[in-house]
């Protein structure tokens, strides 16, 4: 017999992560991943040539501002490419397109990891979608995590699913305590009359039925007293549960990560680290993921060239730290003022393209009489 909804036993314990998009219903789990994945994917880039002095920036060729060749842009593309990463520890595509040499692709599909998968034959790799052998050249693989000896990069969600696992869990029990009635709203007693079962019934239908559609008070007779029933969430014990698995779900996914978002870390937090949550965030998350985007994209041009993301654009700093750091450059001439006018989004000025003359003071001159 399949019972009504509101009788099937909820079962608010078991999480199947089978499929690491059942890890998003986490909301540490969801703002990790989409920081990370939005930081890359917003990130404006560069394609390069030569270093150093040498170095020369480049127009980025079509192909790269939309890799997918799905209309979607780089963006999305890489939005996707990194969540993959994340969630799963590998990022799959088909490639559809090459330059005329065939030399590197210029459009990369990109699959769906639970429909890949991978096997050593005689000691080399061979993947499959969807059952389909994939031909090596036609392939695209970028894992993260990697072991020895494993084809597949490890999965984050996978080798963390008892974590995940107790947030979810945990948060459905709130919603139960709360939604389900795990404790009754308040109690309706008589200390006079011994209550039958449908006495009791017929009292409670009447005192809900003053209660609803009318704020008009409620007139109890004899005996009859009414006692409304509070309960802490934090006797429920999930609030506290909830904060250190909140956190360590966001740790899964880097250091700064849970400090950025706001998740106890178990220190104190003074406005000099506040002030440096970015730095911390790009130097010891953020960055490995933006160095393999890096390597992907320049997979995708000629040789000699290569993509930097512009890291700056994160390191935003406030217009009175931005303004002496120009002037630091200008006074020690390795900036001109159209360079700085370029960064603020000024259009240049005529005279602004020579390096600033250092005017030292001239000493006034004397008169005859030694009067200055």
């Amino acid at each position: 017999m399949i019972l009504p909804p509101a009788f099937v036993e909820s079962k608010f314990d078991q999480v199947d992560l089978s499929r690491a998009e059942q890890s998003l219903q986490a909301v540490a789990v969801w703002a990790s991943t989409d920081l990370l994945a939005s930081l890359v994917s917003e990130m404006p880039f560069d394609v390069l040539r030569g270093l150093g002095v040498d170095r020369e920036r480049l127009r980025t060729p079509p192909h790269l501002q939309d890799p997918g060749a799905d209309g979607q842009g780089a963006e999305d593309w890489l939005y996707q490419l990194v969540m993959s990463w994340l969630l799963r520890g590998n990022g799959f595509g088909m490639v559809r397109a090459r330059d005329r040499r065939g030399d590197y692709a210029t459009a990369i599909e990109l699959l769906h990891p639970d429909h890949v998968s991978g096997r050593l034959i005689d000691g080399e790799p061979k993947f499959a979608f969807d059952g389909r052998d994939i031909p090596k050249r036609d392939l695209f693989h970028s894992r993260a995590y990697p072991l020895p000896g494993v084809v597949l990069g490890l999965s984050p969600v996978a080798h963390h699913a008892t974590t995940i696992g107790l947030d979810i869990a945990v948060t459905r029990f709130g919603a139960q305590w709360f939604q389900d009635g795990a404790h009754p709203g308040g109690m309706l007693t008589n200390s006079e009359t011994e209550m039958t079962p449908t006495l009791a019934q017929e009292a409670k239908r009447r005192f809900l039925a003053a209660l609803r559609g009318s704020r008009e008070p409620v007139v109890l007779g004899k005996g009859w007293e009414y006692k409304q029933i509070q309960v802490a969430p934090e006797e429920s014990q999930f609030l506290e549960t909830h904060r250190y698995t909140d956190a360590e779900c966001a740790r899964i996914f880097g250091p700064g990560v849970a400090e950025v978002l706001g998740y106890e870390s178990g220190g104190s937090m003074t406005y000099s680290n506040v002030e440096s949550r970015a730095t911390h965030l790009l130097v010891y998350a953020l960055n490995r993921w933006l160095r393999r985007a890096e390597r992907v994209l320049t997979s995708m041009l000629p040789r000699g060239q290569y993509v930097r993301f512009n890291r700056d654009a994160l390191l935003q700093s406030t217009t009175l730290t931005r303004f002496q750091a120009h002037e630091l450059a200008l006074r020690n001439r390795w900036q001109t003022v159209n360079e700085v006018r370029a960064i603020e989004d000024q259009p240049p000025v005529p005279w602004g393209d020579e390096p600033n003359p250092t005017t030292a003071a001239t000493p006034a001159a004397n008169d005859d009489k030694g009067n200055t």
